[in-house]
């Protein structure tokens, strides 16, 4: 038998012992042991921990602006959105921990693998806040996009959107793309990120929340179950 085909066999009858020593029988439903996992910290509101004072000021204003306040729910600002990108922006997302930066970058690859950058999220929201409120001021005769009235505030928006006024140092369409998502999560994600007031967005949309099952009204189709949310805060508050 050759050396190659000879390694090779060897691999896959150890490979093969491996799994039956490990192997077990389990009967009458799966191990479970309680908290073996342990969730994120809750975000707690106070001091910030990524925008500056102006920077505040500017991503509180964009929030509602991208999300506003109607007879559906609260706006971005009341929601904590800002609240919410603080925290991810100064944490794994903002410093892009999982995402390969090392390139080659190729600025304009196929449209299916998406923009490629080599900068982190947190340094695109400082060049795009800054090249944001520059703009507000040169087209506004000093004024910062906060002093602007909603309906400036929502021209500049669309213009930068469409790309017909570009941002220095950042491109403009993508910032503005990530500011939009980014406000989403923060609305709809689960309130132990900062976001989400009172779970604001899912009651809006009938989403349920951080349940363990629905065996009890899964049968109960095209019925309105009038379900409360559950956040994962809960375990906090009931610990």
């Amino acid at each position: 038998m050759k050396r190659r085909h000879f390694l090779t066999s060897m691999a896959v009858l150890l490979f093969s012992a491996a799994l039956k020593v490990k192997a077990k029988i389990f009967s009458g439903g799966m191990p479970w042991i309680i908290h073996s996992v342990r969730p994120p910290k809750p975000v707690v509101a106070g001091e910030w921990t990524f925008f500056t004072a102006e920077e505040v000021s500017l991503i509180e204003t964009l929030a509602d602006r991208i999300i506003p306040a109607d007879e559906l729910s609260i706006g971005g600002k009341e929601a904590g959105c800002a609240v919410f990108l603080d925290r991810q922006l100064s944490g794994d997302y903002g410093n892009a921990v999982t995402t390969y930066r090392l390139g080659p970058v190729i600025q304009d690859g196929l449209p299916q693998a998406g923009p490629q950058y080599k900068d982190t999220p947190a340094e695109r929201y400082r060049l795009g806040l800054a090249a944001l409120n520059g703009v507000a001021k040169a087209r506004n005769a000093g004024k910062s996009f906060t002093e602007l009235t909603g309906e400036e505030q929502d021209d500049l928006l669309r213009r930068v959107e469409s790309g017909e006024i570009p941002l220095t140092g950042v491109n403009g369409q993508l910032f503005f793309n990530m500011l939009v998502q980014n406000m989403r999560e923060g609305f709809f994600s689960d309130p132990l990120y900062g976001g989400n007031k009172d779970m604001a967005g899912w009651k809006m949309v009938g989403f349920p929340g951080a349940r363990y099952d629905f065996r009890d009204v899964i049968d109960r189709r095209g019925e309105d179950l009038h379900i409360e949310p559950v956040s994962m805060l809960t375990r906090y508050e009931k610990s």
